[in-house]
């Protein structure tokens, strides 16, 4: 039991009615500001808990409850309070709570033929959405900024720590370093033409790659809006068809995609840049992780997962693809 535990207990009984029998801390999502939990109530009812750090309301529920309000059908609402709230602040952090759906992610289940036209209709309806003003002006804009290009290129000279897996990384980096230089110039270069002559920016997810799409028996759901953009259309579209994770890489996917989201003229400039950009930011953010630190015990996973990415039909590959269309 962690010190927080008597405290989520307590917090969801007084504002939410939930008599807890069970309490579990979940290891899903990158966020290093939350916290997740599955929770066993007296009633045999179960939640998700998501605890967040910081006074603020969570922007991910204000941007589901837009989506909801619209008729979307692929999210999950958060479970409300007595008195109508979404949110709970508890000792410096955000509690939310949410009923806990049985699934499998999207890297360990394929969507049907009809769930992939559902998901391509869904994504037309989030890109269509008149999003508030007020609520834009929490929204993080595009401004195809260089902070992941600025990284790599950092790391070009940047000498391994003496740990076995961090020489084992900078190896097989130093081995592709043409690719990853390839990767950073053209996604510089791309990203400063659309600066200059940027398409119009909707309401993105950001990253609804295959791990961010819940999948049961009669249903899926689009989940972790913990990051919402205004962005060109490209920004979630890069993902279908994309290869992350080695998944959503085949052209009949892609196809009963399209199908649901309807005609729409695709900027190959803002596909080519957000496919190689994505892959630049998991080369930074692996470089730090695996290059530079010992700590953390998911690093052999990130390790296949980087060499992953450099596969046939893996994300570079796809995205040199996608800058020759």
């Amino acid at each position: 039991m962690t010190p927080l535990d008597p405290i989520i207990i307590s917090n969801l009984k007084t504002y939410y009615g939930i008599e807890v029998a069970s309490l579990t801390l979940l290891s899903l999502g990158a966020d290093i500001y939350a916290s997740v939990y599955k929770v066993l109530a007296v009633d045999k009812k179960a939640y998700f808990i998501k605890l967040k750090k910081g006074h603020r309301p969570d922007l991910s529920v204000e941007v589901v409850e837009l989506l909801q309000s619209a008729g979307i059908r692929q999210i999950i609402p958060p479970v409300k309070t007595p008195d109508e709230r979404s949110t709970q602040r508890i000792d410096g952090f955000t509690l939310i709570v949410y009923p806990f759906v049985d699934g499998q992610d999207g890297f360990h289940r394929h969507l049907t033929d009809d769930q992939w036209t559902t998901l391509g209709k869904a994504m037309r309806q989030v890109h269509g959405l008149d999003v508030p003003i007020s609520l834009q002006n929490h929204i993080r804009k595009e401004t195809y900024s260089d902070k992941w290009r600025q990284m790599v290129r950092s790391m070009y000279e940047t000498q391994p720590i003496a740990d076995e897996l961090a020489l084992r990384f900078h190896k097989f980096l130093q081995k592709n370093i043409a690719i990853v230089r390839r990767l950073v110039d053209r996604a510089q270069e791309l990203g400063d033409r659309l600066r200059n002559h940027s398409p119009e920016f909707v309401l993105c997810h950001s990253d609804i790659h295959a791990g961010n799409v819940l999948i049961n028996e009669n249903h899926f759901y689009i989940v972790d809006w913990d990051e919402p953009i205004m962005a060109p259309k490209e920004r979630d579209l890069m993902f279908i068809g994309g290869g992350v994770g080695n998944v959503w890489n085949k052209a009949n996917e892609e196809k009963l995609f399209y199908q649901g989201y309807g005609k729409t003229e695709i900027d190959p400039i803002a596909l080519a840049y957000y496919r190689h950009e994505r892959i630049v930011e998991d080369i930074a953010i692996y470089s730090q992780e695996l290059l530079l630190s010992a700590e953390g015990k998911d690093r052999p996973q990130m390790f296949r997962h980087f060499i992953d990415q450099f596969a046939p039909q893996g994300v570079v590959e796809i995205a040199f693809k996608t800058d020759l269309a």
